[in-house]
């Protein structure tokens, strides 16, 4: 569904289920603790070349527009909030969501399950692995991964010591153990 005010350009495909336009989800709360829904009255601009698979929805901006650049391709299941602008010839998998007012550059890759909290940019040719928080500025042809995420490398060696994070505690206190006793024995001799 297209909703009212939307533009949308040439050989643009949409799939079964995508909305284009909704009202991005905008509540200010008031001082008795209720919600006031905040006016979306912004547009939503889909550019040349774009195609979103099902069930996807593009919000409208509450000021302003929301903006898919041209040749972006868009995954099943994914949210894009009210401000974003999903940058030219961008790759976005399922199950993804962008917080309002995110910024992705040219050529981003975002992989599936990725969580973008808002207000910040993924710049130009950056990489986002699979199920990763982004909560920070991604650098242009940056590559990331985790929860929170940060540089792949660092991650891929984080990850591989994991598993083994309780054998090395473990070794730690036993290791303290031992100090303490030699620093005891060391304390008596001299006294």
């Amino acid at each position: 569904m297209v909703r009212e005010h939307c533009r949308i350009g040439n050989r643009v495909i949409l799939q079964n289920g995508v909305i284009v336009g909704g009202d991005g989800y905008g509540f200010a709360k008031r001082a008795d603790g209720t919600h006031a829904k905040i006016v979306q009255s912004g547009v939503t601009v889909i550019e040349d070349d774009v195609e979103i698979q099902t069930l996807t929805s593009v919000d409208r901006a509450s000021i302003g527009e929301t903006r898919v650049k041209r040749g972006a391709k868009i995954d099943s299941l994914v949210q894009v909030g009210h401000g974003c602008v999903v940058g030219e010839d961008n790759i976005i998998c399922a199950q993804t969501g962008l917080a309002g007012s995110t910024i992705l550059g040219k050529n981003v890759l975002l992989a599936g399950q990725v969580g973008v909290s808002g207000h910040l940019t993924i710049h130009d040719g950056a990489v986002v692995y699979a199920q990763s928080g982004i909560g920070h500025d991604v650098e242009p042809g940056g590559v990331v991964s985790g929860s929170p995420a940060f540089e792949v490398h660092q991650w891929l060696r984080a990850i591989t010591a994991f598993p083994k994070l309780p054998e090395i505690s473990r070794t730690i206190r036993q290791l303290e153990k031992r100090l303490e006793a030699l620093e005891q024995s060391a304390k008596s001799t001299h006294e």
